[in-house]
Order: C-alpha cells, then structure tokens, then sequence
C-alpha cells in the first residue's frame, strides 16, 4: 500500500490498481489520475478538506464513486450521494477496509461552532485523524498522518498526540496554513515525538510518497 501526500491535508491511497482518497480541500491542486478511484472519504465539513470543485472533477473522472462522510457533510454537499458514516463503523470499499474513529472537530474558538469529524484507519494500517486529536483506542498504528498547523493546534498539544499514538511511522499533513520555516520547526518537534516511541519521522512534500 502506498499513500501519496498531497497540498494540505489531501491523502491518496493506492493498493492493488485501486485508489482511495481522503480530504481533497480547498488548499489541494486538482488531483488526476483517478481513473482506478474506488472511494472518497472526507473527515468533515470545512473547505480545506473538501469541495465542490474537486468532487465535480472526481466524480467527472471516475462517475459513481462512493463518498464517505458524517453526517455535517452530508448537510453541506447537498446535491452529492453521501453514505453517512460514525465513529465505529467500518465498511469494505474495493481492497480496503475503513474504520472511523474520533466524532468531534477540535475546538478553534468558543465563538465557532464545535461540528463532526471521524479519524479514519485504513488496512490496519495508517491512521488519519482529521482535524482532531482522536487516539483509535485499542489499535497499535502503524503509520499516522498527523496535523502540524491550523488555528486548532498548538504544537505541544500536536506533540502530546503523536506521544499517545506511539506510531511505528509518521508524517506531517495539515499544513497549508504554516510558513516554510514553521512548517520545518513543527517537522522537528513531531519528529522528536514520534522518535520516542521508537517510531521514524518522515518530511513528505507535496507528490511525496511512502510506501507502508
């Protein structure tokens, strides 16, 4: 399985000639090749993490492609076949088994409302958890995407995520919204945190891949 990182927090996941992609948002470049497209999961219902303009051009390239979502997106893509899902469940999609973790948004402020999010664990084997500190309890991750900037996230809170996970590997994602030099700066302090549970670091740029 390989998971190829994309602009911010846009993840594709390629398997056996088949391909599943999480979150294509607002931040991300039009995305190709999508021709083996057996799934879309999208964690929740902010624009950086999902948008007309990419489901109409998915859906273009690859008609029919299911879209997993809660229930907050399915309420704002209105118009799109969603297929609701929650924390707790797990569906098979083409090659790929997904279990759906977490349930709730990190707070951004008390002013902003609080909406839906599900982490989700693809194959056993990498764990995404949105924009969420979610622990998938009961699971040992083998790999995480983990946030290294929003208006969310303050970087110790990032590093005590990483630090709970204990991943065997990890790499940055949700970071659009970080200059070069942060982005670089909250790298090393994942990478610290991920190296304490004995686990390995990788900078991943944008079209960077890692195979699991």
């Amino acid at each position: 399985m390989r998971v190829t990182k994309f602009e911010h927090a846009t993840l594709r996941i390629d398997q056996s000639d088949e391909t599943l992609l999480i979150d294509p948002g607002s931040f991300t470049a039009p995305l190709n090749d999508l021709g083996k497209l057996v799934g879309v999961v999208i964690t929740h219902e902010h624009p950086d993490h999902w948008t007309s303009d990419h489901l109409d051009r998915i859906l273009r390239d690859a008609p029919g492609t299911p879209i997993y979502a809660p229930s907050g997106v399915a309420n704002a893509a209105e118009g799109y076949e969603i297929t609701v899902v929650a924390p707790g469940d797990t569906i098979e999609v083409g090659g790929f088994r997904l279990q759906f973790f977490g349930g709730t948004h990190e707070v951004i402020h008390s002013s902003l409302p609080t909406v839906e999010n599900v982490g989700v664990l693809v194959n056993d084997e990498l764990y995404y958890p949105g924009d969420s500190y979610a622990v998938p309890e009961g699971i040992e991750v083998d790999t995480l995407a983990a946030p290294l900037g929003a208006p969310w996230l303050k970087i110790g809170e990032a590093m005590d995520y990483v630090l709970a996970v204990k991943p065997r590997r990890a790499f940055g994602t949700h970071d659009m919204t970080l200059s070069v030099i942060g982005r670089n700066m909250h790298r090393q302090r994942l990478q610290w945190a991920t190296e304490q549970g004995g686990g390995e670091f990788f900078a991943l740029e944008p079209g960077e891949s890692l195979d699991l």
